[in-house]
């Protein structure tokens, strides 16, 4: 079967160091030790949309056979592993979350899923992790790189403050 290179956006904002560490530990395990993970510097963000402790925010991209509702289920299950309360607020705190932000070059906007992720052309916490791991990669949608894309959003808005900080996986 082919293998499919996918990237995920991954935040917490509740015990956040531990949650990462635990995202890439999970997503290692549910994908395989040949998934070759990927992962993006972290970021601190401000909360978006709602009060709270700041943000931990990073993309991960790794290799599945996976198909596409595939991979989101298992992301769900990660998130549900780990104490991800659905019912949430979409805007509140959480210990992890991880999205699909992107499948290949497939666009696909139907059946729950939205590939690419809108928030990949939104957010700086997305689209700044998402350059620095993948600069020369082509959005599907936009056929811009992700470098392009974040160069124009920097240019377009006051993006949140995005503090790169030095983390510690050990």
């Amino acid at each position: 079967m082919a293998k499919h290179l996918i990237y995920v956006g991954i935040g917490s904002n509740i015990a956040q160091e531990k949650y990462v560490r635990i995202s890439a530990k999970s997503l290692k395990e549910t994908f395989g030790a040949d998934c070759q993970l990927q992962l993006s510097p972290v970021y601190k963000t401000q909360a978006v949309g709602f009060e709270g402790d700041d943000f931990y925010n990073l993309v991960a991209s790794f290799y599945s056979e996976l198909s596409p509702y595939e991979v989101e289920k298992e992301l769900k299950k990660i998130e549900h592993l780990h104490g991800r309360q659905r019912n949430q607020n979409k805007f509140s705190a959480r210990n992890l979350d991880i999205d699909l932000l992107l499948y290949d070059q497939e666009i696909i906007h139907s059946n729950g899923i939205s590939i690419p992720r809108d928030e990949v052309e939104k957010y700086a916490f997305v689209l700044s992790p998402l350059a620095d791991l993948a600069p020369e990669l082509i959005h599907p949608e936009t056929q811009k790189t992700m470098l392009e894309m974040w160069h124009e959003l920097k240019e377009k808005t006051h993006a949140e403050a995005l503090i790169k900080i030095d983390f510690d996986w050990s």
